[in-house]
């Protein structure tokens, strides 16, 4: 079992999972039902199958969104404009029609970041070194995130790292580590805060059990966390 350590956050409460898949990625197609998901125009309020925390439907909100930019502007980082959290990119994206199908464990992301309100990462942990951590950056960190080569300031933000130094965020995850037609086990962080208790763990349960339907073998992840 891979084991996270945490740095200090007062307001940081992730949770984490691995998942073992039964095939190579890319020969697994994603279900209709899960890339129905991929929609804000859902025939219920809240998506089939999806949890619900303290007896609340799991849906975004203004309040979520709110709580969400906290948590990471709390590093000195600033969430607006490009560098918003990648769950208010979803919503713009499904609202607009333009949220599509990429592959199952990136659709299983994005249906419940997108549905929760949470930003999740998720990296071929095959692609990444152990030990992983979480952990704000300090000022002048920066990795790619895309096949072009742009970057992102990482100054103050809230990190997923490896032994090679950050590969993910609630932002934009980096290219180095992402999830690929060979890929056979990932690493999912669900980015949650103590101002929404209970919601990342509810969001980790849906994602697991969204894979599971698959074939996909889950496991939760330990977070230790540092003094």
């Amino acid at each position: 079992m891979t084991a996270l350590t945490v740095a200090p956050h007062p307001l940081l409460e992730p949770a984490a999972f691995e998942a073992e898949l039964p095939r190579a990625l890319g020969e697994l197609a994603s279900p209709p039902e899960l890339v129905a998901l991929l929609s804000t125009r859902v025939a219920a309020p809240t998506p089939p199958g999806a949890p619900s925390t303290s007896g609340v439907l799991m849906t975004s909100s203004d309040a979520v969104r709110a709580a969400v930019r906290d948590l990471l502007r709390h590093g000195g980082f600033k969430p607006t404009g490009r560098s918003k959290p990648a769950s208010e990119y979803l919503i713009r994206a499904a609202d607009e029609g333009q949220l599509g199908s990429i592959n199952l464990v990136v659709d299983a992301c994005n249906a419940t970041s997108l549905h929760s309100g949470l930003p999740i990462s998720v990296i071929d942990e095959a692609r990444g070194r152990a030990p992983f951590s979480l952990a704000v950056q300090p000022e002048g960190a920066s990795y790619v995130f895309n096949a072009s080569g742009q970057t992102i300031d990482l100054g103050g933000l809230l990190c997923l790292c490896d032994a090679e130094g950050p590969c993910a965020n609630a932002v934009k995850d980096a290219q180095r580590t992402k999830t690929h037609a060979e890929t056979r086990k990932v690493l999912a962080v669900i980015w949650g805060t103590r101002a929404l208790p209970g919601r990342a763990a509810e969001v980790a349960k849906w994602y697991r059990r969204l894979l599971e339907a698959c074939g996909a073998r889950t496991s939760a992840v330990e977070l230790q966390a540092l003094a």
